[in-house]
């Protein structure tokens, strides 16, 4: 059975103000969760999940619970227990989309030497920046060759600094052609592709200028105005197709770019965990055979379920039921430690 490797960190959340009208606090799991709750929902019977993530020892037992409950999990031996306290954040929504985001703990991310077996265990690996140093360059430098298949990537937090009193805040990325060439597929929004487009007289022109050979297709999601994307012609008909070696590159081809529309408007929710929800389906979905449009369409129409939601507990039952999006949605309970 292939196996899909998710890296990331899994964060224990507190939210304030998210729901109108709620005034006392949220506390549930987020972070890589909800991306490993995903992935669970939209991977094919012919896939299994395999999570490479470092847990605090104070929240491994809570962890545990929670993987556990995942029906494609293969195992648990690219979990590693860490002495550290794991990570925690505090989110205080402004409005239904800006938030205030306070990182503590320290759960510490992987190096090459030790990513680097897990890597090649695994067909494809996604990876998700939720801590922002889940990987140093040379590690995310490795994962390309190591991988058998592609390799996708969310760079948010990636993109975040970390001031001294743990409030994160956008930052430039140093190094970003070299960080985007690790990866096959790279996903941004639309506040991270500006950040990193700063000094260029159109963000576009970026994406169209590190799409190629090496990193195939750049998606961007942008709101409640759905996603956009740049990409080789041959990946926007075959996401993952089999990837030419690095010493056997073919001249650059044609690019291609879109945009995929919501089928329906999104009424107010919770936007808590939708790009990471958005970005596992998707590849999940393009692992099942999907071209890119319709992998996009699926990672849209699960982030809209998302946003009626509450936490990562229970949300890849949720999003695998038929009725999910038509009914309301429970709310999820609360577990594991204040």
């Amino acid at each position: 059975m292939p196996r899909l490797g998710i890296v990331g960190t899994m964060v224990w959340d507190t939210i304030r103000a998210r729901d109108i009208g709620r005034e006392a606090p949220v506390r549930e799991w987020g972070g890589i969760a909800y991306a490993l709750a995903a992935a669970d929902a939209a991977l094919g019977e012919d896939w299994s999940l395999f999570p490479i993530i470092k847990i605090g020892q104070d929240m491994r037992e809570a962890a545990d619970v929670f993987l556990g409950s995942l029906e494609r999990l293969d195992s648990l031996d690219g979990v590693r227990t860490v002495p550290e306290p794991n990570n925690r954040v505090e989110l205080v929504y402004r409005d239904e989309a800006r938030r205030c985001e306070k990182l503590t703990g320290g759960v510490p991310g992987w190096t090459a030497e030790e990513v680097l077996p897990l890597a090649r265990s695994c067909d494809a690996v996604y990876v998700n920046f939720i801590a922002g140093w889940e990987l140093d360059l040379p590690a995310a430098a490795a994962l390309r060759p190591a991988t058998a298949g592609s390799v996708y990537a969310d760079l948010h937090s990636l993109m975040l600094g970390v001031g001294a009193d743990g409030v994160r805040a956008p930052r430039p990325l140093a190094d970003w052609r070299a960080w985007l060439s690790c990866f096959d597929i790279v996903q941004l929004n639309e506040d991270e592709l500006m950040t990193l487009a700063a000094g260029w007289d159109d963000p576009w022109a970026l994406a169209a200028d590190v799409v190629g050979p090496v990193t195939r297709g750049l998606l961007v999601t942008i709101g409640e105005r759905g996603s956009a994307w740049v990409a080789t012609r041959s990946f926007r008909e075959a996401p993952t197709a089999p990837r030419a070696p690095l010493h056997a590159l073919e001249p650059a081809e044609a690019l291609v770019s879109g945009k995929v529309e919501p089928e329906s408007a999104v009424a107010g929710g919770d936007p808590t965990g939708c790009g990471d929800v958005w970005g596992a389906t998707c590849f999940a979905t393009m692992l099942g055979g999907e071209d890119l449009e319709d992998s996009m369409r699926a990672a849209t129409r699960a982030a809209r379920q998302n946003a009626g939601f509450r936490g990562a507990t229970g949300l890849g039952e949720f999003l695998r039921s038929e009725t999910g999006l038509l009914t309301g949605a429970p709310r999820a309970r609360e577990r594991g430690p204040a």
